[in-house]
């Protein structure tokens, strides 16, 4: 268990300080890049993913830290989860926690990956690709663990 958690906070720490400087970038400097298929564009998401609830944006940040701190208190009831899971929890903790500081920050979530070649997807940032990794990772997991528990009931 030791391990797992001193793996885990260095991943935070890595990945959530390497967010941070890079949102800090584009929100006080001229980042901007424009590209063939995707730039580097600063905007700002006051809502959740693709800018859904934005008219709850002053309460987004409250609702979301008390969503990571309930998270936070059932993994420390359910220390075995954590064991089995510490890789894409210290991913999904990084990127809502490094989102959520942002909301507290700069008002909203800073975004800057926008995807334009052949369809326009919503701008992005690291944290949310980060999120969206840790949701891979437990679907893996998950089936893994489904295909082994059908193997030994066959």
């Amino acid at each position: 268990m030791k391990k797992e958690l001193l793996l885990s906070i260095i991943i935070f720490v890595v990945l959530f300080s390497i967010d941070q400087i890079v949102k800090f970038g584009f929100a006080n400097f001229d980042w901007n890049k424009e590209g063939p298929y995707m730039s580097l564009h600063l905007a700002y998401n006051y809502g959740v993913a693709f800018s859904m609830f934005s008219f709850l944006s002053e309460y987004l940040k409250y609702i979301q830290l008390a969503m990571v701190t309930a998270g936070f208190i059932y993994l420390l009831n359910n220390k075995n989860l954590f064991k089995e899971y510490y890789l894409p929890i210290a991913l999904l903790f990084t990127g809502g926690l490094s989102n959520i500081l942002d909301r507290f920050t700069y008002g909203g979530v800073v975004d800057y990956f926008y995807w334009h070649y052949g369809f326009e997807f919503a701008i992005f940032n690291l944290a949310d690709v980060i999120i969206n990794c840790a949701v891979a990772i437990i679907i893996y997991m998950q089936i893994k663990q489904w295909k082994n528990e059908r193997k030994l009931k066959s």
